[in-house]
């Protein structure tokens, strides 16, 4: 296997792939700026744009797609630790003894150490259909990868809890306040109403199988191996869910929060900006409507705020310019960087809706203000070497939960009249 036999060649390539695909994601960009302005000019000549012009501009834009994934893929792959790298105390040759047990029984199913470490700790967290807890170390390095690769995951705030529930309060109207004058009667104020969020925690499992011949290589790290393993399973399914899930046996998505026009916003909803055309923007006026979009949230919130759309709303808005003739989209300005929409940071999420009569195909918020996304302390994972000879199967499983937090945090942009 080549990388266990070159365990350094990941990083020291990773920075130049990196950076020559992204000098051909801007030459690609600047063909795509060219046919484009092809495009809006002889829309505004004949009132309809060449066949020919517009299949071009369509092809370079999923070219850009397709650019701007490989470049977040080796941009992913260059964090990523060599084999055998480990954290820094595996890398002085002394793994914490957790690690070490965990090893053991990854490596050969020895559940002895693992046991005696569990009743050490007293844990209340092992499940009843059985498995271990992985290390920190191992821990770490799934939440590194999700948050990395989940895009709500990667904006919205993240809280660790060591129960099934997190209970937040939150006030529903402050406490009563006034000016006065030096002599004037300090009536008594009154008292800030209070309510609660409740976050629920739900499993998410994936099932990594390993051979027995990778399993022996002790090139392998084992950390990384099952965070590789785990991460797009994990990220995937998050992904749906932290946009469009429904609350149950899995978090609630902010898209499934009920929504009201911003004239008429009150807690509990989120606020909508309409495009003021069915299923996509008013002709001459897309850039007024993401104007508006933008100041319907407050200051206080703009300032951190980034758009959340998918790639095919995203192709949308890339076409789109001011009244200045310029593009409202914008490539990243570095690799590893996001694009960026009016001045705004651009999240890509797959699972957002598509433009179309009535959908609330882009937000536009604070993320970390509005979305909370609630992890349950410890990663489980439970060896099984039977269900499928010659394979090892690793039972992997997390618990979280998630939900909108603050509702004035984040608007919708709806794409109707």
């Amino acid at each position: 296997m080549s990388e266990t036999s070159h365990p350094d060649f990941e990083t020291k390539t990773h920075a130049p792939q990196v950076e020559g695909a992204r000098d051909e994601f801007m030459r690609t960009f600047e063909v795509f700026r060219e046919a484009n302005d092809a495009r809006l000019g002889e829309i505004e000549r004949r009132m309809h744009a060449d066949v020919v012009t517009e299949e071009k501009v369509e092809r370079l834009s999923r070219a850009l797609d397709a650019q701007e994934r490989q470049i977040e893929r080796l941009a992913l792959k260059e964090m990523r630790p060599a084999l055998g790298g480990g954290g820094a105390e595996h890398r002085r040759g002394v793994p914490s003894e957790h690690k070490a047990a965990f090893e053991r029984y990854v490596r050969g199913g020895d559940e002895a150490p693992m046991r005696r470490i569990e009743e050490k700790a007293m844990s209340s967290l092992t499940g009843a259909d059985g498995g271990f807890l992985v290390p920190d170390e191992t821990e770490t390095e799934i939440g590194r990868r999700l948050a990395a690769i989940s895009p709500v995951r990667s904006i919205a705030t993240v809280r660790m809890v060591s129960s099934a529930i997190l209970k937040k309060p939150f006030a529903i109207s402050g406490a009563q306040t006034g000016w006065v004058a030096e002599t004037d009667a300090r009536p008594q104020t009154t008292a800030p109403q209070l309510a609660e969020l409740s976050f629920p925690t739900m499993e998410l499992y994936a099932m990594p199988a390993a051979t027995n011949t990778l399993l022996d290589d002790a090139a392998v790290d084992i950390d990384r191996w099952i965070g590789e393993e785990v991460e797009q399973a994990f990220a995937a399914q998050e992904g749906a869910a932290f946009v469009s899930g429904d609350g149950v046996a899995k978090p609630k998505g902010f898209m499934t929060y009920p929504t009201v026009d911003e004239s008429v916003w009150a807690w509990g909803s989120v606020g909508t900006v309409s495009t003021g055309a069915d299923g996509g923007f008013a002709a001459g006026t897309a850039a007024d409507a993401l104007v508006d979009l933008v100041y319907a949230l407050k200051a206080g919130y703009r300032q951190n705020a980034s758009f959340v759309m998918n790639r095919r709303t995203q192709a949308t808005v890339r076409k789109l310019k001011d009244t200045d003739g310029n593009y409202l989209w914008q490539p990243p300005s570095a690799a590893g960087a996001r694009a960026t929409l009016m001045g705004f940071p651009l999240v890509e999420a797959e699972d957002m809706p598509d433009v179309a009569v009535g959908e609330k195909a882009i937000a536009f918020g604070d993320f970390a203000r509005f979305y909370l996304v609630v992890d349950r302390q410890g990663v489980r994972v439970l060896r099984d070497p039977y269900s499928a000879k010659p394979y090892v199967l690793f039972y992997t499983t997390k618990r979280v939960g998630g939900g909108v937090q603050d509702f004035d945090a984040a608007k919708f942009l709806d794409f109707s009249a």
